[in-house]
């Protein structure tokens, strides 16, 4: 059964243990609407909107947002895996803060390109990760693993990286102006360099 047969237009609904995977959902709008417990696994949202929208302990699993939109929408203790953003539908004046992801998996996913100011990852693991030429100001990944990410031509201007691991940024191919970076990890900005360290 299709939980988003009944309308076109859901505000302030909550949708528990909805399952529906593998499946199309076409132009929907979701108005702070909450899905928790949720699988919705290589399930095709197109030209949906989804404004101020919560999934909980969901597995969004191989997901495509074709010519979808996402506003101030948060993703919690969910798998949000292989999931290519870049089909989204983002606007030239996408507010900050357009997604954000808190004990999240996010692995194999695409954000190359976007212009994200302020997403967040935290506590979540975003391993094998496109973030190349993305605009990621004030980004957070606090306590984010983030081993063969990759950041290339990426702007990673006050981005937060205390107590994130695993990840390799060149320093000569990103710009990291005033980003913040916690030792032992930060020591892995110094490979992009043409020096030697000696004990």
């Amino acid at each position: 059964m299709n939980p988003f047969d009944n309308d076109v237009d859901y505000d302030r609904h909550n949708f528990k243990g909805a399952r529906l995977e593998a499946r199309h959902v076409n132009g929907r709008e979701f108005y702070a609407c909450e899905f928790v417990s949720c699988s919705f696994r290589e399930t095709t949202f197109a030209d949906c909107k989804f404004y101020e929208c919560l999934f909980q302990d969901c597995d969004l699993s191989l997901m495509q947002v074709t010519g979808s939109s996402f506003r101030n929408t948060r993703f919690e203790n969910s798998k949000v895996i292989g999931v290519n953003w870049v089909d989204a539908a983002w606007s030239k004046f996408v507010p900050p803060s357009p997604l954000s992801f808190s004990h999240c998996a996010v692995d194999y996913s695409t954000f190359n390109g976007l212009s994200l100011v302020r997403v967040s990852f935290t506590d979540c693991t975003a391993k094998d990760v496109d973030f190349s030429e993305a605009n990621l100001t004030e980004a957070d990944f606090h306590n984010t693993v983030l081993s063969k990410s990759r950041f290339s031509q990426t702007n990673l201007t006050r981005a937060h990286f205390v107590g994130a691991t695993d990840y390799v940024i060149d320093v000569t191919m990103n710009v990291i102006s005033k980003a913040t970076f916690s030792l032992p990890e930060a020591v892995a900005l110094l490979r992009g360099l043409d020096i030697q360290l000696v004990d």
